[in-house]
């Protein structure tokens, strides 16, 4: 047997119960050992087992794709159109149809194959990865890369990516993925249990699980769909996802539409038989053209296709959106809710300060001169011990929390040992760090024969488990009340400054003894000193604060930090004004509901001080239960839940967990608060866009309906002014390339100085469908009739003429429709430039401001050329070359559009200034 079938055999010996055997035997199985697997052993297995990933099953799905794309409801509707006008043997229509669901549903489905390979691309900046070990050295790789046999290091916010069984240390697991139970677990390799479940295994991690704390080592069992997640992914079908609120609302009123269109088509057949006297056949195919022209089958894929845009366009500056509805979430985002170190600050922490009670050193100019303070080198040597952190050289290739690398560095100023490799030496256990206790200690090995807990933290924290303190010998006295007191004033005028302030303490423990329990341990301390941190604020926050306001978005910091830095650091960014309204989130727990309610209440800025993930989340809940929407800021594991709460979570990308990323909406690749900002931004661009061609496209629903309504209402004696085939002609080819255009719209003045819209204001309101309908609507329609009538009666037409095939008048019968086509292209380019804007005037864009939409006129101008002037498309469509002064009386249609709605824009902004000035507009 192979080396690899031997390992998958072992893989396959860790059945239900787990088998009692002995981590050395496991590794001699696996053929594997402490140093981990060779990089060519590593490779040969990655061929045998293939890539550590759950396969999708069911092979190509284009196919499916693209037959839901000619089968949903509104393609149905055209299907049956198209065969009635095949059983009436009007053929040419039938084929039209056919060609429309066929463009369009090809249309459809490269827009949302772009959209969706928009959204996994994102999945290239943030690959997972993990810790290994290869040749007997820690290595970072791709997840993927993971065999059995390998050796990985599971650390706190990891995301674990194979079956593991631990072999060292002991980690807090969060297997909600797998068990639904959200509370963490404990897995460490000192426990065994034979006769439990594998997933109850004590000494079993599994793939998809995340560790919320500890530190382990491992061996790998099982990868890709051996795996627990592989096992369930491979009985689960694929869960489709489910349209944003946005696509909803857009359907709804497609199908609202397209009832219309129904209705319509089945009123116009008894009235253009009785009416108008025609036969049935044409006045089915005459229903074909108006359920046809009204159908607005290409409004979906333009939305999905503008959200895709957007996600691009946030990609690009920073904010990595995971889901494409998430765009249309944050336009009416209304409160953000934001820690302060990374997002709103630099995230880089500089040492400023060491304290102790009887000594001071400041150190944002170098290392102080002369011989260290004994008080302040036992400071530094336990700000070097209790510590993760690793420094690099000149400043390049620190590694660790930069709070840590902040201390770690401050110990190195003051003479401290701070080499990783001491300090892994001399460490016998770590308490690692808890958001509720606000602490972390050590135990080391120190001189004189004893081991030394070493604690670092919150001064509020450690100080009150504190009963004595150094004196300037370094010698242990009593801590007296009045110097706690002197300690306290001290921490508040350092985090008056905009300085954070951890305290550090120390306790001689007997040598060689099992460590304590924590509860025991972190008592009975030596006060030993602070050590502030400077974390100025990111370059722009200022700015995009004041944005914020402009455009009424309230913002809440919630950090850790004591309130006075909280505060300080607000101030400087503008937060809550001068003097920023501070709570102290450790109150939270003790508030009743209703008082909580009174606290976020209002529009007031707050800022959460010494705050815990859980106050985090309660946030989040009870803002949301108000009826904000809500974005929520977070890094760490236990911002998870807050992340998943709120409307749009918005993981670090650079400081973040894994975990943290996992439960986001959004990621922001730069770690900056402007990056928010920016992504409302987009997030109300990309609605007004859409609303802008919704009513581009609904404004030429009356001009395609208008000339069939003439026609019946005339009794006969008014021919058809629009044929349907050039109806479909103009839906198809001259319609679609501008809407994609608006799709891409710049953002329009003033987008960002009005509030947020409310979460339940549908997307299709009243006044757009009026504007469409009863104003754009009727004005195109109004000069492609008057263009229809000048060419005919210019022609010697008189009602009731006639004017089909064969009669004098055939030929200018076909100009006229020629004109009518050309004059509803000439006031849809109208009608596009009126909608760039709402409120503002087109001339506060740009006229060039939209090169796509340029792009996309000259493009339509092409194709109405061809319909005209081309044979084959002539014969089809029924045109007829014009004469140079019908086209020169084209040439003002598109002015006449724009310039009304710019005039009604002009009222409108009038009117709205004389409101808010108190003041009536003149008469």
């Amino acid at each position: 047997m192979s080396d690899a079938s031997e390992a998958q055999a072992s893989v396959q010996s860790l059945a239900e119960p787990v088998p009692d055997e002995p981590p050395d035997l496991l590794l001699h199985h696996l053929h594997t050992s402490r140093r981990g697997l060779s990089a060519r052993e590593a490779a040969r297995r990655l061929l045998q087992y293939g890539p550590n990933e759950l396969r999708r099953r069911g092979g190509r799905r284009w196919p499916g794709e693209l037959a839901r794309q000619v089968t949903h409801p509104l393609a149905l509707l055209l299907w049956v159109a198209a065969a009635l006008s095949y059983a009436v043997g009007s053929r040419n229509v039938a084929i039209a149809v056919v060609l429309v669901i066929v463009l369009n549903a090809l249309f459809a489905f490269v827009q949302e194959l772009q959209a969706e390979r928009a959204v996994e691309a994102l999945a290239r900046y943030l690959p997972p990865h993990v810790t290994v070990v290869r040749d007997g050295e820690p290595a970072v790789i791709d997840a993927r890369q993971l065999v059995p046999g390998d050796m990985v290091v599971i650390e706190e916010g990891v995301r674990i990516a194979a079956d593991v069984r631990l072999l060292s240390g002991a980690v807090d697991v969060d297997m909600s993925t797998l068990t639904g139970e959200s509370v963490p677990v404990l897995r460490s390799a000192e426990l065994t249990d034979l006769r439990a479940h594998r997933l109850d295994a004590p000494d079993l991690v599994f793939s998809g699980s995340t560790c919320t704390g500890g530190e382990a080592r491992g061996v790998v069992f099982a990868t890709g769909m051996h795996t627990q997640l592989g096992r369930i992914a491979a009985l689960s079908e694929r869960v489709k996802e489910r349209p944003s609120p946005l696509e909803a609302q857009v359907r709804r009123v497609a199908w609202l539409i397209a009832f219309i269109a129904i209705a319509m088509a089945i009123a116009f057949v008894p009235i253009a038989v009785f009416g108008a006297g025609l036969s049935i056949r044409n006045s089915v195919v005459f229903a074909v053209g108006l359920l046809a022209g009204n159908v607005p089958e290409g409004l979906l894929p333009v939305i999905t296709l503008a959200l895709a845009v957007a996600v691009r366009a946030l990609a690009r500056r920073g904010a990595l959106v995971k889901r494409l509805s998430a765009v249309e979430t944050l336009g009416s985002t209304d409160v953000i809710c934001t820690d302060k170190t990374g997002t709103l600050t630099e995230n880089h922490m500089r040492p400023a300060t060491t304290w102790t009670t009887t000594a001071q050193a400041d150190l944002r100019s170098g290392a102080p001169s002369g011989e260290p303070d004994p008080t302040l080198a036992i400071l530094a040597a336990a700000a070097a011990a209790c510590n993760n952190a690793a420094l690099g050289t000149n400043g390049h290739g620190d590694t660790g929390d930069p709070t840590e690398v902040a201390v770690l560095a401050a110990a190195r100023l003051l003479g401290a040992d701070v080499d990783p490799d001491t300090r892994t030496r001399r460490r016998r256990h770590a308490y690692v760090f808890e958001p509720q206790r606000k602490l972390m200690s050590t135990l080391d090995t120190g001189p004189a024969d004893r081991d030394w807990l070493h604690t670092k933290g919150a001064p509020e924290a450690v100080l009150p488990r504190c009963e004595t303190r150094l004196a300037p010998d370094g010698e242990q006295v009593a801590l007296t009340e009045e110097e706690r007191i002197r300690v306290t004033v001290q921490v508040e005028a350092f985090a008056n400054q905009g300085l954070r302030v951890l305290a550090f303490a120390r306790r001689a423990l007997p040598p060689g003894q099992p460590p304590p329990p924590r509860e025991e341990a972190e008592t009975e301390l030596c006060f030993l000193g602070l050590v502030t941190m400077l974390d100025p604020p990111r370059p722009g926050t200022v700015e995009a604060v004041a944005r914020c306001h402009t455009a009424g978005i309230r913002i809440i910091v919630i950090t850790g930090d004591h309130p006075l830095t909280a505060k300080a650091v607000a101030r400087q960014v503008g937060v809550g004004g001068d003097q920023p309204t501070v709570v102290n989130a450790q109150a939270l727990g003790h508030l009743h509901e209703k008082q909580l309610d009174d606290v976020l209440a209002g529009e007031r800025e707050l800022v959460f001080a010494r705050s815990s993930p859980e106050a985090k989340l309660h946030i989040a809940e009870l803002l949301r239960a108000q009826g904000h929407v809500v974005a929520m800021t977070g890094d760490g594991v236990n911002d998870a839940p807050a992340l998943r709460s709120a409307d749009i979570g918005v993981a670090m990308g650079r400081s973040g967990t894994d975990v943290a990323r996992e439960a986001s909406t959004m990621i922001l690749t730069d770690d900056s608060f402007t990056s928010i900002v920016a992504a409302i931004e987009a997030g109300r661009q990309v609605y007004d866009n859409v609303r802008k061609f919704i009513v581009y496209i609904f404004a030429h629903a009356t001009p395609e309906v208008v000339p069939f309504l003439v026609f019946a209402l005339g009794g006969g004696a008014v021919p058809l002014p629009l044929t349907v085939l050039q109806l479909l002609a103009f839906d198809v080819g001259t319609e679609t390339l501008p809407s994609l255009a608006l799709s891409r719209e710049p953002m329009e003045p003033g987008t960002m100085t009005r509030p947020p819209r409310p979460h339940t204001e549908p997307v299709i309101r009243g006044p757009m469908l009026v504007r469409a309908w009863l104003f754009l609507g009727v004005i195109v329609a109004a000069l492609q009739m008057a263009g229809f009538f000048a060419v005919l009666i210019a022609g010697g037409w008189h009602p009731g003429a006639p004017v089909g095939p064969g009669s004098e008048l055939h030929h200018v019968y076909q100009q006229a429709t020629t004109m009518s086509f050309l004059g509803m292209i000439a006031g849809q380019i109208g009608t596009a430039f009126a909608v760039r804007t709402q409120h503002a005037s087109l001339r506060s864009i740009g006229i060039t401001s939209n090169p796509h939409l340029l792009a996309a006129i000259a493009a339509e101008l092409v194709l109405a050329a061809a319909c005209v002037y081309a044979p084959p498309l002539q014969s089809l469509l029924e045109t007829a070359a014009l004469p140079a002064h019908n086209l020169v009386l084209l040439l003002p249609y598109p002015v006449i559009v724009w310039g009304a709605d710019e005039l009604r824009r002009w009222l409108m902004r009038r009117r709205t200034a004389a409101t808010e000035s108190g003041t009536a507009p003149a008469a």
